[in-house]
């Protein structure tokens, strides 16, 4: 009955995701790196409270968590804290959709933490698709020319470091952000309230707890100024954070029923929200690039949806 439900909420949680990455990055301008990593914790916590108890009224379906619940909420909610900080950090030196690129590949690396901790093996047909999606991703997605890498601008030529710095921390969040599915993967099984979708809930509310505290204690030692600033700047926070939840929702129930790999795999399609939202290329005549790019993507979510 379920089978095909994860390929539902992983479209959903793509297009919340980009929306979301994309008003992050605009709250970076006042709240700076650290407070626009908050704000999707602190504002998707009370989200991510009223789906569990939403649905586990709705289901009957009570959360009993096991011992190693929280130390894989914990793992997974720091390895997330850690992706987005990389993410939001290679934002401000690259273009939005260069950064959503390189933490594109992702699925690579997801596939190989998914193997060793979790036992799952992608099968030849995922490994190709996993390939093939990548790559079209690289391909859509990367500047057509070093005068348009979106790059900021200096008053001085970027140094190799400086150039280099967004392709380390964007492949760094790809990684962090494949470590943590794999983690909340663990954390929805540990979490045994007899139903996934509450499972999803209940790993969603603890792994949100967590990076909540975690965050909340290190800015208010480091610098409690920001904090002040995110109360001001609820309007645009409280945005960011439903769709952080509902991504992240949406993430988890496709965690529940799917095998990672296959998950962030199909997310992929990110890549093409996070178009439209960047650059408007709805409205533009593709490039023959593009539709090269655009081409091997569609293949590789065939793939993975055949696999």
């Amino acid at each position: 009955m379920f089978a095909s439900l994860w390929i539902f909420t992983t479209i959903a949680a793509a297009a919340a995701q980009a929306t979301r990455n994309a008003l992050q990055r605009g709250l970076t301008v006042d709240l700076g790196t650290l407070g626009a990593t908050h704000v999707r914790f602190l504002f998707g916590l009370p989200f991510a409270i009223l789906f569990l108890v939403v649905l586990a009224l709705a289901t009957g379906d009570r959360p009993k968590p096991q011992d190693l619940f929280w130390l894989w909420a914990a793992l997974g909610g720091i390895g997330q804290i850690l992706a987005t900080a990389c993410m939001l950090h290679a934002m401000r030196d690259r273009s939005f959709l260069v950064t959503i690129a390189y933490t594109k590949t992702e699925p690579v690396q997801v596939a190989l933490f998914s193997l060793a901790l979790l036992g799952e093996v992608p099968s030849a047909l995922l490994v190709a698709a996993i390939a093939v999606a990548t790559l079209g991703v690289m391909i859509l997605s990367w500047p057509k020319s070093l005068a348009g890498d979106g790059l900021v601008t200096r008053d001085h030529a970027p140094s190799r470091w400086e150039r280099l710095r967004p392709a380390v921390l964007g492949i760094a969040s790809g990684g962090f952000f494949g470590i943590a599915a794999v983690f909340f993967k663990a954390t929805i099984r540990a979490a045994d309230s007899g139903g996934f979708i509450v499972d999803a809930a209940t790993a969603l509310v603890a792994s949100l707890a967590v990076q909540t505290a975690i965050l909340t204690l290190w800015i208010a030692v480091r610098s409690p100024r920001i904090l002040i600033e995110i109360v001001r700047r609820w309007r645009p926070s409280l945005a960011a954070g439903f769709l952080g939840a509902f991504a992240s929702q949406m993430w988890f129930v496709g965690f529940a029923t799917a095998p990672v790999a296959a998950v962030r795999t199909l997310g992929l399609v990110e890549i093409l929200f996070a178009q439209a939202l960047s650059r408007g290329v709805l409205k533009e005549r593709p490039s023959r690039r593009d539709l090269v790019g655009v081409g091997l993507l569609i293949l590789g979510v065939a793939l993975v949806l055949r696999s």
